[in-house]
């Protein structure tokens, strides 16, 4: 039945008028019965249908969770993407790729979810995302780089990520070195890179992504520091056009620098970098020790001048910047 509902609803759309119920089952090699069916569970999971006699049935609206259908329709990459899949529920997109990157999925593979309950964050931290809250997606590619040349994809995705949320929603969204894409002082996106390869070859990366879009409560540990797009606009944004707004910039700024971040890429990510100019501490050994935030490198570490003048250079590690978290 699940089929017989994917493959109506994908008809539909395409044909964009009426399709009668026999050129359905026709099409589909069903009974009249099973079309019948398949419409009533597209129905029931948020599809507006009209049926009209001697027409048939007329796609008038796809529901507004996330839903394969409703993305592809939005989406117009060439590689991320190509090999979609959206769950209803999953611990972990990271881990569900990567067991599906294990088995040989494809380069630009996504995997999104309605629910995560387990999420990846940095440090082992667990970042949740209830039903239909946010987006939590995850993108798998398989490029042709040493495991040291890898690092640039994480600012990359950042400035995607950022570019993407300032042109759909008007926010004034800026990147928090390495991985945040913040409003103010609050996070609104976590991104998180993670790779498997053998000596020399990397055999692919996950980049996972996480934006709070509908959350208005939060834990009392992180409520001080998150906020989300509901909150920042008062708006809802549809989840699907708004994961396929991401995809493409993502799409566009990993074909555009080739996976480096080359002079021009490094000058428009650090100008809308909240964490550059800033006082930083960190922590060295068993020391925390401050500085000032001047720069990124090629390689997308953070390069921190101390109170020595030293200059030294961050590529991994918390890093809390004053007047942000």
């Amino acid at each position: 039945m699940i089929v017989v509902k994917e493959q109506i609803l994908a008809l539909l759309t395409q044909c964009g008028g009426y399709l009668s119920g026999q050129a359905l089952a026709k099409e589909l090699g069903v009974s009249r019965q099973a079309v019948w069916k398949g419409i009533n569970a597209l129905r029931s999971s948020g599809c507006v249908i009209e049926s009209a006699p001697n027409k048939g049935y007329r796609l008038v609206s796809l529901p507004e969770y996330l839903n394969e259908t409703a993305i592809r329709k939005h989406l117009g990459t060439s590689v991320i993407g190509n090999n979609l899949i959206v769950l209803d529920s999953v611990g972990s997109t990271n881990d569900y790729l990567k067991r599906l990157g294990s088995d040989g999925c494809e380069n630009g593979t996504v995997v999104t979810t309605r629910e995560q309950k387990s999420g990846k964050g940095r440090l082992g931290r667990v970042w949740q995302s209830k039903r239909d809250e946010n987006l939590a997606f995850s993108i798998l590619l398989r490029p042709k780089l040493a495991p040291k040349d890898v690092t640039p994809i994480t600012p990359l995705a950042g400035l995607a990520v950022c570019k993407a949320l300032r042109k759909t929603t008007g926010l004034d969204c800026r990147i928090k070195w390495p991985n945040d894409i913040i409003i103010g002082k609050k996070k609104l996106v976590g991104i998180l890179t993670e790779m498997c390869a053998e000596f020399d070859a990397v055999e692919y990366v996950i980049t996972g992504i996480g934006v709070n879009v509908d959350q208005i409560e939060f834990p009392e540990e992180i409520a001080y520091k998150a906020t989300s797009i509901l909150l920042e606009t008062g708006r809802h944004y549809d989840k699907n056009r708004l994961l396929a707004a991401l995809l493409g910039q993502i799409e566009r700024e990993f074909t555009r620098y080739n996976l480096e971040l080359p002079p021009e890429a490094l000058e428009e990510y650090v100008s809308l970098c909240a964490t550059i100019g800033r006082s930083v501490t960190f922590k060295k050994g068993e020391r925390t020790v401050s500085g000032a935030a001047v720069g990124v490198t090629a390689a997308g570490e953070l390069r921190v001048m101390l109170s020595d003048g030293t200059v030294r250079t961050l590529n991994a590690g918390e890093v809390t910047v004053q007047g942000i978290y």
